[in-house]
């Protein structure tokens, strides 16, 4: 796959095209998965809208599967390129939730913020933000005082 990445325009069709062949003997879907969405970027970046949808509707579906949802959102974005659009997924969709997005905060007090970004794949700067956010808008001035205002 990386030789795809890096070949010509001239020999990259037939590297992506092997590449798809043989990890379709493999069990590991996101690395098949991968290379469709690559294979389908390099498609429509040739203005092949119509052979790039294959390719990228296959690699959306396959991430959808294995719970892969940001190269899922890639793909959908791609196709979105392409002119198509994806199924949305039901995680996809912003809903309300009941707990007013408590149950999001993974284990919050207690925690730092180095440790919520990691959990969360967002920077430590970005929780101390949204955190500092949260804390004005509840008048709030410790994670104590968050704990208690968070509904259980």
């Amino acid at each position: 796959m990386s030789r795809a990445l890096l070949a010509d325009d001239a020999v990259a069709e037939k590297l992506y095209q092997d590449a798809i062949e043989q990890l379709s003997h493999c069990r590991g879907n996101l690395r098949k998965a991968r290379a469709h969405l690559l294979y389908g970027e390099w498609l429509r970046r040739q203005k092949r809208r119509l052979d790039a949808r294959t390719h990228l509707h296959a690699a959306h579906e396959m991430f959808l599967r294995t719970g892969a949802d940001a190269f899922a959102e890639r793909a959908r974005l791609e196709l979105a390129a392409t002119g198509e659009r994806a199924q949305a997924n039901q995680r996809d969709s912003p809903r309300p939730h009941p707990a007013g997005g408590a149950d999001r905060a993974p284990g919050l007090p207690g925690r730092t913020n180095g440790e919520i970004a990691g959990r969360l794949f967002l920077s430590a700067s970005t929780v101390d933000y949204h955190l500092r956010k949260v804390f004005r808008k509840l008048d709030l001035t410790s994670r104590r005082q968050l704990a208690q205002a968070l509904p259980e």
